[in-house]
């Protein structure tokens, strides 16, 4: 575990610096109950940064972040056996975790609505990490179902009764 911690810090904390964002990362492990092994969060110290290399980072609705996920997903990952492969989770002034309670409301209240009407209803502009993250909510709800529609970068997420 410890082995690729490092390297996730150090990579992270390159691409930052090539960036020109020179800024310190901190590793933090997290349990999520919807997986199985705790994650690992590289999570960016803003305090380095100004305002706008965070919305430079961050970028359009998350989009930056997203991709630095991705590739730190990809790329710290590529030489490790699948079984020991990790989640990494890039974390830039309390975005992660912010988006994560915007997307809890959003779930709750599209199934009260998928409820009330019985009417399917499309969840879009949602990335791929969002729609796994949605299905992982709703996958114990007897009464719903989720299933993911399109092709990038149109692709949607549907909830509907089951």
């Amino acid at each position: 575990m410890e082995q690729q911690i490092h390297p996730g810090k150090e990579w992270l904390e390159n691409l930052l610096k090539l960036m020109g964002f020179p800024a310190q990362v901190n590793v933090e492990e997290r349990k999520d109950d919807s997986i199985e092994s705790p994650e690992c969060w590289l999570i960016i110290d803003e305090n380095q940064l100004t305002p706008k290399q965070i919305q430079m980072v961050l970028g359009n609705r998350g989009e930056g972040v997203d991709a630095i996920q991705y590739l730190a997903n990809t790329l710290i990952n590529l030489s490790v056996e699948p079984e020991q492969q990790r989640g990494f989770t890039v974390e830039l002034n309390g975005y992660r975790i912010q988006r994560q309670q915007e997307l809890n409301a959003w779930v709750q209240q599209i199934a009260q609505q998928v409820r009330q009407t019985g009417m399917e209803v499309e969840m879009t502009s949602l990335s791929s990490a969002e729609r796994r993250q949605v299905h992982n909510m709703l996958k114990d709800e007897d009464d719903l179902a989720t299933e993911s529609r399109g092709q990038e970068p149109d692709r949607r997420l549907v909830v509907r009764l089951r």
